[in-house]
């Protein structure tokens, strides 16, 4: 079995792990539940986003929280879906940004009601100027396998898509199975054929744990190259436009299948189920993720 032996994880949880929380999880909270996925060895994480609080009311304190958690040693993005995101995120310390496309127009128009062309024509003219302006780039490709309005995704639209990205000058591509109904087959064909056509960006796989096959698809994209992988502390998450999708994968699940394999995430365990602890009282919903549960 081709196995790496360095795995980096991306914390996602603060922005795409609480976005579809109902209950407003106080600014505070969240500055130590950042501190404190820091401190368990989390290296990238996205904190925050700049959309509309009428859209997404829980990411209403991204002023506060990227002006008391950015640090120096770690990579901190935040995602801009839109001009007037990326010229907030223009006022902040913040040097990553995060921006997005579905690969399918249904996807998008329930999302940000463009088609993906149309996102597409506004989106890649922005992160050119990012890069012109030294900022790092990182590109969420949704629906990169299914779509919960079209159905299954050709591989070959997902990689048009990310050419298009690594063509603007991207320096990360985030590739998604937004409603986690992908298999291992699939991951480890699409990300083989991605890893093939864009072996000059890194690849970074986030996937949903909606039918427990996020694991599985983590091992299988193993096997196509990919050492990167989105991950949420608790597996907090789901898309507001995205019927059906639940949290993204744990983050303490990964970590465990990946420290028993013997491949090192330089994340500790027991820092990281602390974490997840100072925000597990102000979500409405239940810690699902297996390693959490069995340390309590």
């Amino acid at each position: 079995m081709k196995l790496p032996k360095q795995v980096t994880i991306i914390e996602v949880g603060p922005r795409d792990g609480l976005q579809n929380e109902q209950n407003f999880v106080p600014t505070e909270v969240k500055a130590a539940f950042i501190r404190k996925l820091k401190a368990a060895g989390i290296k990238e994480m996205e904190l925050t986003s700049f959309v509309s609080p009428k859209w997404v009311p829980q990411m209403r304190d991204a002023y506060d929280i990227v002006e008391n958690c950015l640090t120096e040693d770690s990579r901190d993005i935040v995602l801009a879906p839109n001009r007037k995101g990326v010229e907030r995120v223009y006022e902040t310390g913040c040097r990553a940004i995060a921006v997005f496309v579905g690969v399918s127009s249904g996807f998008n128009r329930k999302n940000i009601n463009k088609s993906t062309e149309e996102a597409l024509e506004e989106t890649l003219p922005l992160v050119k100027e990012m890069k012109e302006r030294n900022y790092f780039v990182r590109a969420c490709i949704s629906t990169a396998f299914h779509c919960p309005y079209e159905g299954k995704v050709d591989p070959y639209e997902t990689l048009a898509i990310c050419k298009a990205f690594r063509d603007a000058g991207v320096d990360e591509l985030s590739v998604a199975d937004t409603i986690g109904q992908a298999n291992p087959l699939e991951a480890f064909s699409l990300f083989s054929l991605l890893k093939r056509e864009l072996p000059d960006v890194l690849m970074t796989a986030h996937f949903h744990d909606t039918r427990k096959m996020a694991l599985p698809n983590i091992l299988a994209s193993m096997q196509a190259g990919v050492t990167r992988f989105d991950a949420s502390a608790g597996g907090l998450g789901g898309c507001p436009f995205a019927p059906g999708a639940t949290g993204n994968v744990a983050t303490e699940d990964v970590v465990y299948m990946l420290d028993s394999m013997g491949i090192s995430t330089g994340i500790d365990l027991e820092k990281l189920t602390g974490a997840i602890r100072e925000v597990s009282s102000h979500i409405s919903r239940k810690i699902e993720s297996g390693y959490y549960n069995l340390s309590l």
